[in-house]
């Protein structure tokens, strides 16, 4: 997820000044972003070895690891936001993951890709699985593990004893608040323990 409107909408939720943990980081354009914009400090998380590479090329603190492996080397609290930011559905143990998530930060930021979208139900409604700019694969060549909606990451995250501060969806970087599960291509759902 990388264009600006959508970052900006992301790093709203982000304290200026924050110590930031970014799971999944990719080239590292968030955190770079959120550095440059909010002062914020803190390591990416990254298993793609041209990722890593982009993110000390930005100028992003990196650590290469296997997140299905966990976040045992962060203590408690170790950072003030956490994000997991288009990581989720590709992550094995899904649940794991978001609680680990709550556990290292005070906070977790989580966005995805939500399969509920109205483009991509009338896609599965004609008979196909859905390509769009926030799905862009096909079925058979997608990294992503699981699909999810907007709705489901809600139940996921009580289910893990979350509290749940924010929630809404975006769609093309605006903010949605009425029915995000039918109207917004990302979900996004701002967590705490």
């Amino acid at each position: 997820m990388s264009d600006l409107a959508t970052q900006n909408a992301i790093a709203q939720l982000v304290p200026k000044g924050a110590r930031v943990l970014d799971l999944g980081c990719g080239d590292g354009a968030m955190l770079a972003h959120l550095q440059a914009t909010r002062g914020c400090s803190g390591y990416g998380i990254e298993i793609d070895d041209a990722n890593v590479l982009a993110c000390v090329k930005r100028g992003v603190n990196v650590i290469q690891l296997n997140l299905d492996e966990g976040l045992a080397m962060f203590d408690d609290a170790s950072f003030d936001v956490v994000l997991q930011i288009d990581t989720l559905q590709h992550l094995r143990n899904a649940e794991v993951m978001l609680r680990e998530t709550a556990r290292v930060g005070r906070i977790g930021i989580v966005a995805f890709p939500n399969f509920a979208h109205w483009p991509n139900r009338l896609s599965v409604l004609r008979g196909r699985m859905p390509v769009t700019k926030r799905l862009p694969y096909q079925w058979y060549d997608t990294p992503n593990i699981r699909v999810g909606t907007h709705a489901d990451l809600g139940q996921l995250a009580k289910r893990s004893g979350l509290r749940v501060i924010d929630s809404f969806g975006l769609q093309n970087g605006e903010i949605v608040r009425w029915l995000p599960n039918l109207r917004a291509g990302t979900s996004v759902y701002k967590l705490e323990r």
